[in-house]
């Protein structure tokens, strides 16, 4: 009778570690990873949303905190302090706050130089899905929203 048991126990403890559920957690998005560009919506002067072409480029987040974005705007000669003859790219580092949803962007090179080299922004990202990331700011005055698809 306790061989039995014991049967019956060992084979309901393997039934449940089998179980690819078992002590497993769901895996959450991570920012990590490449990342290539889906659009940016920003509002234009009137507060409607721009009909400016959009760009393409790519997005990488490394597991040790180094970041890199690039973006070609189509047939532009586009300057501000983010894009240089229709030509943005920055690289740095990040610091995650997982719990809040949000990365500080430390830029430590940029086409645009002096404009934001050594500057910080502090970003909002979502995960509509497995697959898109939505990127924001969190500062006042600043409304555009950049969505990227893992590669």
């Amino acid at each position: 009778m306790i061989c039995l048991a014991l049967k019956t126990i060992t084979l309901l403890l393997l039934c449940i570690l089998a179980t690819p559920s078992y002590g497993q957690r769901p895996v959450q998005p991570t920012v990590v990873g490449t990342w290539r560009f889906v659009r940016i919506e920003s509002p234009g002067p009137d507060g409607k949303p721009s009909e400016a072409p959009q760009p393409t480029g790519m997005l990488i987040y490394t597991k040790d905190g180094h970041a890199a974005v690039q973006l070609m705007y189509p047939q532009t000669s586009l300057s501000n302090e983010f894009v240089h003859d229709g030509y943005e790219a920055t690289f740095g580092t990040y610091d995650l706050n997982a719990g809040k949803h949000q990365l500080v962007y430390h830029v430590q090179g940029s086409a645009t130089r002096e404009k934001l080299v050594g500057t910080s922004e502090t970003l909002h990202y979502d995960f509509p899905d497995s697959r898109h990331m939505i990127i924001r700011p969190t500062q006042a005055g600043r409304h555009w929203s950049v969505t990227w698809e893992r590669y």
